[in-house]
């Protein structure tokens, strides 16, 4: 995001840090089999590009709702906020 110029140069810093703060809301999600396998319930169709499959299996996994505006992540039945 930050190469195409959607982020600010200064996101990468600033997610790090966060991520290091033990209070902070976010955390990290290890890409797993579990994770994987959920991608089967994300339809290429609905969402081709592989990135954001992993984003939308990684967000049905945990039941989280995904931050995206994309309008094909949107279109899906996952939960999305935007």
């Amino acid at each position: 995001m930050i190469e195409k110029g959607r982020l600010p140069s200064s996101a990468y810093d600033e997610l790090t840090q966060a991520l290091a703060e033990p209070e902070h809301v976010f955390t990290e999600a290890v890409f797993t089999k579990a994770i994987v396998e959920a991608m089967r319930q994300v339809p290429r169709a609905e969402v081709p590009d592989l990135p954001d499959r992993i984003v939308a299996a990684t967000a049905l996994y945990f039941d989280a709702p995904v931050i995206s505006r994309d309008r094909r992540i949107r279109a899906t039945s996952l939960k999305t906020i935007w």
